[in-house]
Parts: C-alpha cells; sequence; structure tokens
C-alpha cells in the first residue's frame, strides 16, 4: 500500500479502537523540536531550560508565569501558542475530538499553522488506504491556499507556497513548451502521471484540475464524503453540478468566506453579477444516506456546497464549516 504525506507525523501517533488518532510524547515533541521553539545562542536560561525539560518530558505542565519570564518576547509567544496546542490536544482523547472541539466552539485562539496542521493529520487519517491520487490531491485544499491557474478554459489550481514566487502568473509544464518564464513549474495532476504523486505528495506541487464536468470535481466530492464521514460518522452523497439552475436553495453551506457571502446573496433572493458569479469554482449537491440523520425540515431535502474564490484569485477552503454547517440533527451529540 502507498504511503503519503509522510511529513504530518501521522505515524508518530497511536489510534483509538474507533480510528481516532491518540497524541504520543514522540508527536509533542516533533512540535517542541521546531526551528521556531528552538531556543539560539543568546536565549536566557529560562528558555534554555524548558526548552529541554518538555524534550524529556513533553507533557509536564507548564504555568503562565513559567513563560512570562522568559526574556524574548517572540520567545514567549510562540511558546504560549504551542503550549495551548499542546493542552488543547491533552485534553481530549483524539485529536479529531479536539479538532471538533475548536470548531463548535468558534474558538480562534490557534494560528492557522496548528489548525491547518490538525487537519492535514486528521485527513491523513480519514484517507488511510486511499489509493486514488485524485481524491488525495483534491483534499490538500482542506489545508493548503491554493491559487487559480489560467490555462484556456481549465480551472487548474496550484498549491500557493509552490507557486507564489515573484511571477505573478506561474507556467504549467504543459505550457512550457511556449518559451514562457517563470520562477514556478509544475506538473497537472493527470492519468499520465498519477503514479509520481506517492513520491512527490509532501511536495504539494502538482497542479489540480478542478474543470466542471472533469474528474476534479469527482475527486473533491469523494474527499469531502470521508471528511465528514470521518468526524461525525454520518454517510453522505456528494455529487458535483454544473450550476444550480432551478434548484431550490433550501440549504447551504460555503465552503470558504467568499462563497459563504455569494450564498447568503443567493438566499436572499439578490442577483449576482458576472463578476461575482465568475467567482464560483464548483457547486455540489450533498444528501444524507438515512435521511433521518437530517433536521426534520430538511429530511428528504438536499443541502448544496457553494466553493469560490477570492477576488485575488485565491482558495482559502474552510472545511470546518462541513462539520458544523450542515443540517444534521443532534449535532452536539456526535462525538
Amino acid at each position: 500500500m502507498n504511503d503519503f504525506w509522510i511529513a504530518c507525523g501521522h505515524h508518530l501517533l497511536d489510534r483509538d479502537e474507533g480510528g481516532g488518532l491518540c497524541v504520543t510524547g514522540e508527536f509533542l515533541k516533533a512540535y517542541f523540536a521546531r526551528p521556531e521553539l528552538l531556543p539560539p545562542d543568546d536565549a536566557c536560561l529560562v528558555e534554555r531550560r524548558l526548552y529541554r525539560s518538555l524534550l524529556a518530558d513533553p507533557r509536564q505542565p507548564v504555568s503562565a508565569e513559567e513563560i512570562a519570564v522568559i526574556a524574548d518576547h517572540d520567545a514567549r509567544e510562540n511558546w504560549r501558542f504551542v503550549l495551548v496546542f499542546r493542552d488543547l490536544l491533552l485534553r481530549h482523547p483524539t485529536l479529531e475530538a479536539a479538532y471538533l472541539a475548536t470548531v463548535r466552539s468558534r474558538a480562534n485562539n490557534l494560528p492557522p499553522l496548528f489548525v491547518n496542521h490538525l487537519v492535514h493529520v486528521i485527513l491523513r487519517n480519514a484517507l488511510d488506504g486511499c489509493d486514488d491520487p485524485f481524491v488525495l490531491r483534491a483534499a490538500e485544499l482542506f489545508f493548503r491556499p491554493q491559487c487559480i491557474l489560467p490555462h484556456e478554459q481549465a480551472l487548474l489550481l496550484g498549491d500557493e507556497e509552490v507557486v507564489g514566487g515573484r511571477s505573478p502568473t506561474p507556467v504549467l509544464s504543459l505550457m512550457s513548451m511556449l518559451g514562457a518564464t517563470t520562477d514556478a513549474v509544475v506538473d497537472v495532476l493527470s492519468d499520465e502521471n498519477a503514479n509520481a504523486y506517492w513520491q512527490r505528495s509532501d511536495h504539494f506541487d502538482m497542479a489540480f484540475d478542478l474543470t466542471a464536468g472533469g474528474r476534479g470535481p469527482h475527486a473533491l466530492a469523494q474527499a469531502m464524503g470521508r471528511w465528514i464521514s470521518h468526524l461525525l460518522g454520518i454517510e453522505v452523497v456528494i455529487e458535483p453540478l454544473r450550476e444550480l439552475r432551478d434548484a431550490r436553495l433550501t440549504w447551504y453551506v460555503g465552503l470558504d468566506a467568499d462563497a459563504t457571502g455569494i450564498g447568503d446573496r443567493l438566499w436572499h433572493g439578490e442577483p449576482l453579477d458576472e463578476r461575482d458569479a465568475g467567482r464560483v469554482l464548483a457547486l455540489f449537491r450533498l444528501t444524507f444516506a438515512d435521511a433521518s440523520q437530517a433536521i426534520e425540515d430538511m429530511q428528504g431535502e438536499p443541502a448544496y456546497l457553494i466553493l469560490a474564490m477570492t477576488p485575488d484569485h485565491k482558495l482559502r477552503m474552510k472545511p470546518q464549516n462541513l462539520l458544523t454547517g450542515l443540517p444534521v440533527k443532534r449535532l452536539e451529540m456526535v462525538t
């Protein structure tokens, strides 16, 4: 079986009987060993002592007073953030439970780096055994911001960190024959190069074709279904749509902040101008495999999922919306 996303550290975690990820000392030590936390040569004795002690015992309590006496301001902030994250993981039986508690509380006290990594490693667990590189590349949208890459009539996405060099328009390898130059050259995931994904999965350097009617939207639908099933224990069917047409927008979930704004306007019957309509990247229809799991007013009715880009052609998906925005009966009872 092919492994993927090794850098997320899933191999450092244990699993409980239900398949959830359980935090380990080795996983926590990997955080404390990050370059941001490595004390520089001129670090104070307090910071050095804290670093050594946490590497020896990553679960030991650390008081606010201990952090407050670290001399360097940036070091104090880094340690506060990482210890808030550590304590969140230690308070819950699994990483999945910790993530659900965070998104349901709508707390905003963790830097995006930590939230995205939590999504990354939980998705690695949810997709364990998946042998479709297209589904895995689609799942990268959950935790890696994307840039929209212009190419004729295709809707291509590239990892923002990989393609966001000095050149605002990276060249795809399929376009390099035209002689254009750029800072970033990426391959578009295709049937011909799909096997290369397994060796490149930690590089995030393959572009993704999300063109309507193609394989990409179906792959993203599968990834979203696995995410919902793993975290909520609910089976859903998600189908890509080309357009909403005359569908009643009885329930919708914006998969990012811009899509939520667009959905709000549609909900209130406001027309979309051509510019805003053009920002919609993908539409999906979601139905529950067991209709009784939906709230009473939505039993038998589909929910619609909207994915959109920002005005500057970026995509920043919010996978938590799939967990908090669905019309699920007694959602608070799901653990």
